[in-house]
């Protein structure tokens, strides 16, 4: 036994306690006949730091997992990071410029192995960061998506999709970023507000006869229309369909088409089509019979105006920056009168979350997933429950987006990555094949192969961790025990890009769903509920968190502010508050431990007579019952906040204080065995939460057979519950918590001994009053009890069928004490009033701020809840 510190420092127990968990393997003991339970790590990025969304998704594994290995299963947290191309490689690109050093200029080969340099020396610094955390992974077999097994199993995928008519090369419009050279998937792209401006335009009909009139954001792009589309039932172009217009610049005749993508609500009611370079337009193309390999294309890789295949671009605009070409295009529109107006307008812009660059619709080549069909399976296994969402809500937007889902682009043009397993002929042809032996073998000897460039999206990857992690496509141990994992936790933000993937990539390949349970939590936000973000300078580190309150705190802020279908409004007085809880229990231990209270080995309840021993004992099991129910449900907030109440509430202010006068007479062995017992349940099933100063203090009340991390998870058994302990020290708590109500509100000075007087009492009530006169007059500040009339001012609490009275002539100024309170309720009424007022008025609930809302509907609850408080005081003088 280590007789424990004073002040509980986190700092001086973390780092020795991970260290020792790592070092002995016990984040995966040996349990090969043990239930799994497995969770997968959502593979942070090899570049990444710990951000907060991260702390509050791997705390929320980290619970479960422990939990399940405090209840003996074999539980497996695969761990991981993700090679992240874009990421990475620009992250790679910004190190070498600053020692004057091009991509371009090194060759693939040697960028490549540089990455892999980088990797090893810089790479991975989130795993030690997640290691602070305290998240119990299954270090010892960290897995990297780029690893020579994980790599197989991408290879193996993209082949078998390929053969099976389900991966595909196809010319279709892409996210395109002009900085990085690459096609983007959506999530990289963010969508930004800015100012611009709206060209109305006169395009003129062909025969002469007049102008049709169109509206862009992007007049640049006129280069490459192809159509003008109208509204089919829109009477005032119903003549012009089928003719054309000869556009200006260029010269290009194109024909005016019916499509209903053209709202008769908006501008003039016709669009200028530009299939190559807008997703809509794309649509709208192929309705009126364009191809994509027709559809022209007027940009370069790097957004510079490029040469269409018909050579209509003037040559003076050719190889101008999409911008300047803006200004460029408008000028001459100007000068031949083609520009009716300019209206400013606020437009949705889509940016390159990395790059920083206006993002472009491109239409080029690319390799395509067959979404669609893969979707289906994963559709249904929702449906069917063969995957549970949580909470429900989620399953609309899961069918949703798998419903209308869109082919998936897996190609990207970058270096860093799994390189496309496809080699091209000198006549375009391609094979697909796991190695180039064997793609030689489809083109036949002799017949010169060159090996596709691009590499694979990082979620094509990702997709398949659940069993790619697991040794797939071997069928390893690992494997049969641990797919389907039990639950995936997520952030609600990558439902599509991953969440739905994986389902669609492990139930095509594994013939199984990836996960049972998919759980989505949601953002975490700052204290007033706003989006974090660098540009509002609201971001907090969490590491910064844990450096000031422990990780133990940050750990069961997360937990219990974690509510399903909510964000979490994160704010610092919380998880200062939870270090409080911390310190709260230490304290609790350091009394235990000065009063002779240790280690229990025993995992049933000691036998009690005391009330208030049989009383706690009965708490205990009800609290794990709770935690157990809660858990099973996924319900965080619950859990967390049914170990506070009773570890702060029932425990520590409550029993530790009724058993001081126990400790020293004959029931003291007994108490002392409750007492070690209870505190024992404490550690083992608030141990998933704050793992660290559970384990310091498991050790520290005595010797144990083994660490806190692999004992037993409590079995809660309903005989304990005490049907009459129960119901009087719940009686003796209200007692005192009226007693010490009326002198809060009534000012009594704390120190003040008042002599109670109780009228109207049963017989089990004296009896209960007699059993616990020590601690009714220590905890409540008694001096006597007696049912003898009370005279003169007092104060009344009622408790069930008994009054208790409380004389206070002498002690406070009754008719002052009344005044004030008058004057109070009477301020506190005006501003509750006043409040309601404002906020009975649409035009401030309707017009003002969220916030200042929200602050007027709290300000007027404290208001009402203190005017109550005031009346009942005054009610208490009689």
């Amino acid at each position: 036994m280590t007789e424990l510190a004073k002040t509980f420092d986190p700092a001086a127990i973390e780092s020795r306690w991970y260290a020792h968990w790592e070092e002995a393997g016990l984040f995966r003991p040996a349990r090969d006949d043990a239930e799994p339970f497995t969770i997968v790590i959502p593979p942070p990025n090899v570049t990444g730091s710990l951000h907060i969304g991260h702390a509050l998704d791997n705390t929320l594994q980290d619970i479960l997992i422990r939990h399940a290995r405090l209840q003996g299963k074999d539980a497996l947290w695969v761990v991981g990071t993700d090679h992240a191309g874009i990421a990475t490689q620009m992250v790679v690109e910004r190190n070498l410029e600053g020692q004057g050093l091009r991509r371009a200029d090194m060759g693939r080969e040697a960028f490549v192995d540089h990455v892999w340099k980088w990797k090893a020396q810089s790479g991975g610094a989130i795993t030690r960061q997640l290691r602070r955390l305290g998240a119990s992974c299954d270090w010892a077999n960290e897995r990297f998506t780029m690893d020579p097994g994980f790599s197989a199993a991408v290879i193996k995928v993209f082949v078998q999709l390929y053969r099976e008519g389900l991966l595909y090369r196809d010319k279709r419009l892409v996210n395109w970023d002009p900085k990085f050279g690459t096609a983007i998937s959506d999530l990289e792209v963010e969508t930004r507000e800015i100012q611009g401006k709206f060209w109305h335009l006169k395009y003129p009909l062909e025969d002469g006869s007049g102008f049709i009139h169109v509206a862009t954001t992007r007049p640049e792009t006129m280069l490459a229309d192809m159509a003008v589309a109208v509204h089919p039932s829109d009477e005032r172009y119903a003549a012009l369909v089928g003719r054309k217009v000869r556009l200006p610049i260029t010269g290009r005749l194109v024909p005016i088409v019916a499509d209903e993508h053209a709202d008769p609500e908006l501008g003039s009611g016709a669009v200028k089509i530009t299939p190559g370079h807008d997703f809509n337009d794309f649509e709208v193309g192929r309705r009126a019979g364009i191809k994509a390999a027709d559809m022209l294309n007027m940009l370069d890789a790097q957004a510079r105006i490029a040469q269409t295949v018909d050579g209509l671009i003037p040559a003076d605009l050719i190889g101008l920056d999409r911008f300047e070409a803006r200004s460029r295009v408008v000028e001459r529109l100007e000068a031949d009168g083609l520009v009716e107006r300019i209206e400013d307008r606020v437009i949705q812009t889509p940016y390159g979350d990395r790059s920083g660059v206006v993002i472009e619709p491109w239409l080029t080549d690319q390799w395509y997933v067959d979404a669609a069909t893969l979707a289906q399976p994963a559709i249904e296994a929702v449906r069917s429950n063969k995957i549970k969402v949580v909470p429900k809500t989620w399953e609309k937007t899961w069918f949703n987006w798998l419903e209308n889902i869109q082919p998936w682009c897996v190609s990207r043009q970058l270096w860093w990555g799994h390189q496309i397993p496809a080699w091209y002929d000198p006549d375009g042809n391609v094979f697909v094949a796991e190695t180039e032996e064997d793609a030689q073998a489809q083109a036949g000897e002799g017949v010169a192969l060159c090996r596709e460039t691009d590499v694979l999206d990082t979620w094509f990857s990702s997709a398949l961790w659940p069993f790619g992690t697991l040794g797939w496509p071997e069928q390893t141990d690992d494997l049969r025990r641990h797919y389907p994992n039990d639950v995936l936790i997520s952030g609600f933000d990558i439902i599509f890009f991953w969440d739905a993937r994986m389902a669609m990539q492990g139930l095509h390949f594994m013939n199984e769903v990836p996960w049972k349970t998919l759980y989505l939590h949601g953002l975490v936000r700052d204290a007033k509920g706003q989006k974090m973000s660098k540009s509002k300078g609201n971001t907090v580190d969490p590491l910064g968190l844990i450096d000031r309150y422990g990780a133990d705190a940050l750990r069961f802020t997360m937990a219990a502010m974690e509510s399903q279908g909510r964000d979490i409004k994160l704010d610092e007085k919380r998880i200062e508050g939870y270090r409080n809880f911390a310190t709260k229990l230490w304290n609790a231990a350091r009394f235990c431990q000065t009063n002779g209270i240790g280690a229990s080995t025993a995992l049933e309840p000691p036998a009690a007579e005391h009330p208030v021993n049989r009383w706690i004992v009965g708490e205990t099991v009800k609290t794990i019952q709770a935690l157990d129910l809660a858990l099973a449900e996924l319900r965080f907030d619950e859990s967390a906040n049914t170990l506070y109440h009773f570890v702060w509430g029932s425990f520590c202010d409550w029993y530790l204080e009724l058993i001081k006068p126990l400790l020293a007479g004959p029931e003291g062995a007994e108490t002392r065995a409750v007492a070690g017992w209870v505190l024992d349940q404490i550690l083992v099933s608030l141990h998933p939460f704050m793992p660290f100063i559970t384990e310091e203090l498991w050790h520290a009340l005595g010797d144990r057979p083994t660490p806190l991390i692999v004992a037993k998870w409590p079995m809660p058994d309903a005989r304990a519950l005490d049907p009459e302990a129960g119901p009087e020290i719940d009686w003796l708590i209200r007692v005192v918590n009226g007693i010490r109500g009326a002198r809060s509100e009534l000012n009594v000075p704390p120190g003040a001994k008042l002599a109670l007087h109780v009228r109207d009492a049963s017989e089990a009530t004296l009896a209960r009053l007699g059993r616990h006169d020590g601690a009714l007059k220590r905890l409540a500040r008694i001096e006597s009890v007696s049912t003898d009339p009370a005279s003169g001012g007092a104060a009344q609490v009622v408790i069930d069928e008994a009054t208790f009275v409380l004389p206070l002539e002498g002690v406070i100024d009754i008719e002052a004490e009344r005044g004030r309170l008058a004057k109070a309720l009477q301020a506190a009424e005006k501003e509750r009033d006043s409040l309601a007022g404002r906020l009975n008025n649409p035009s401030f609930v309707e017009r003002a701020k969220p916030e200042a809302v929200e602050k007027a509907r709290a300000d007027h609850a404290e208001k009402a809840s203190d005017a109550d408080k005031y009346r009942a005081a005054l009610a208490r003088l009689g």
